[in-house]
């Protein structure tokens, strides 16, 4: 007998993205400690703590793939550094799991699963 579709678990890893370094101009609507947390899908920033849009745009495809079990192997599972878009900032941010969800189907899919 085949597993209920909406019985089905996986591990999301929640994250931690922190600005490292600036190593060039200082313009940047960031700050090296600002931080910002994923949360499943959720993006939680501190109060009031601005955050650069087009950093967080070079930041957001890798963040999917880092919230899940990924190979030893797979240069995914031990990169956890990324340089912002800004060669004239260069931010860098650090991206850290945190803390571990076991999450279903139906948690993260509005499809209704037929059960046969």
């Amino acid at each position: 007998m085949a597993e209920n579709p909406e019985e089905r678990e996986f591990t999301l890893y929640d994250l931690r993205v922190e600005c490292i370094e600036i190593n060039g101009e200082a313009e940047a609507n960031y700050d090296v400690g600002d931080y910002f947390e994923v949360h499943g899908e959720d993006l939680v920033f501190p109060d009031g703590q601005p955050f650069s849009m087009y950093a967080l745009s070079s930041l957001l495809p890798l963040l999917p793939a880092k919230q899940r079990e990924t190979d030893p192997n797979d240069w995914m599972s031990d990169t956890v550094r990324v340089s912002g878009p800004d060669p004239d900032i260069a931010g860098v941010f650090e991206i850290t799991r945190t803390d571990s969800r076991k999450v279903t189907y139906t948690d993260v899919s509005s499809e209704s699963v037929d059960s046969e």
